[in-house]
């Protein structure tokens, strides 16, 4: 394949492993500065150009884009989706994953365990803030922090107060974080490609530090990650929308806690870490995917007027509890179930044997107004109107 690198450090050990093993493998690479490209939106077709001239095909692009340039640099990645050509990391995967608040957001709807957190902007609410992620010490987070840089711990409410009011008169925004004192000063990094663990490592923070990070000076140790933490992982880099990420988990009394996913994981310490050829595993699986491309299902079959992509529970009270999908009437009704979620399991493409329990969640492509129908309405509080008071209006 012709696979570009899209970095501004070509001489960094990431991009130079990921360079040395697409040309172990036999591909032809290149990278490219993200900055020197130009986004042409003038022709009938979406094109780039990169130093002022019209770029040549590509199957892949690998995207390492920096903190800084997040805006412009998923604008390119944007650009190359629209000619489809393929990326692991999609742009809204990346912009997901380095808005720190959208992440913690996202992943929250999804099950995913992680330490409590709160977000607040009006200083009256800092406190009761605190007391909902469960008093101090806590951590306080820039949601633009990286490599550990804008992360401090707060040993006390008082302290934890006059930081984030400081923090807020600055225009910066921070996340509340509890503190899980059993994982002090350590935390487990996983590196994720495709549907699996290729590699992980514990980072152990050194002295009085808190932060694991490696550019802290953490210590750094190879782990075998039980089915757990693999699974917690994996699950959170597919509902960032990444396929390459670096899942940051502490390790809490009751299991995996997941903290951050990081769409441009650094490779230096994990395979030094490892003895494991990580850039090799991420060029495979880029690779692979070229040969055989995943789409966004959604927006393909969204595409068609008067159908769509939905999701239908079970309620435990359906008529189809008990049945086979062949006999549930979906197909009748021009709804096929793309996958069933069981569960912490999901079964794709499932035949018209499977039988449906209750609480299975399908996800279905057919006819809108068929779905909406399946679809139970949301209960809303509807405030009784008042009267009108005597005195609407006070008067002076």
């Amino acid at each position: 394949m012709k696979l570009a690198i899209l970095s501004r450090a070509p001489q960094t050990y990431s991009t130079q492993r990921l360079r040395a093993a697409a040309e172990q493998r036999g591909h032809t690479v290149k990278v490219l500065n993200t900055l020197r490209f130009a986004i042409d939106l003038t022709g009938q077709e979406p094109d780039l150009q990169y130093r002022g001239k019209l770029l040549s095909d590509y199957d892949a692009i690998l995207p390492r884009i920096g903190n800084s340039i997040t805006y412009f640099g998923t604008a390119v990645v944007r650009q190359f989706e629209q000619m489809d050509v393929y990326t692991p990391n999609t742009s809204s995967g990346i912009t997901n994953s380095r808005d720190k608040l959208r992440a913690t957001q996202i992943l929250s709807r999804h099950d995913i365990a992680m330490p409590a957190t709160t977000f607040v902007h009006n200083r009256a609410d800092v406190e009761m803030a605190i007391e909902r992620v469960g008093g101090a010490p806590v951590v306080i987070k820039l949601l633009e922090g990286t490599q550990g840089i804008g992360v401090i711990l707060a040993p006390d409410t008082q302290v934890a107060k006059a930081i984030i009011e400081t923090l807020h008169s600055t225009k910066q925004n921070v996340l509340i974080r509890s503190f899980i004192s059993e994982s002090k000063g350590r935390d487990i990094r996983a590196l994720v490609v495709g549907d699996r663990v290729v590699a992980a490592m514990r980072r152990s923070a050194v002295g009085d530090e808190f932060r694991s990070n490696v550019h802290r000076g953490g210590n750094v140790e190879a782990v075998e990650l039980t089915p757990e933490y693999h699974r917690a992982a994996v699950k959170a880099a597919q509902i960032m929308g990444l396929r390459v990420a670096g899942v940051d988990m502490l390790e809490g009394n009751d299991g995996p806690l997941v903290m951050e996913v990081n769409s441009s994981p650094g490779l230096e310490g994990i395979e030094r870490a490892t003895g494991l050829d990580v850039a090799g595993a991420i060029i495979d699986y880029i690779a692979n995917q070229v040969a055989f491309p995943e789409v966004d299902v959604r927006q393909r079959l969204s595409v068609s007027a008067g159908y769509g992509v939905a999701e239908i529970v079970v309620n435990s009270d359906a008529e189809i509890v008990g049945k086979q999908l062949g006999e549930s009437g979906l197909g009748e009704k021009d709804i096929s179930v793309l996958t069933l979620h069981r569960g912490f399991s999901v079964v794709p493409n499932p035949n018209r044997r499977t039988v449906l329990e209750a609480h299975d969640r399908l996800l279905c492509f057919g006819k809108l107004e068929e779905m909406r129908d399946m679809i139970p309405a949301r209960r809303r509080r509807r405030a009784k109107v008042r009267k009108l008071p005597p005195q609407p209006v006070a008067e002076d």
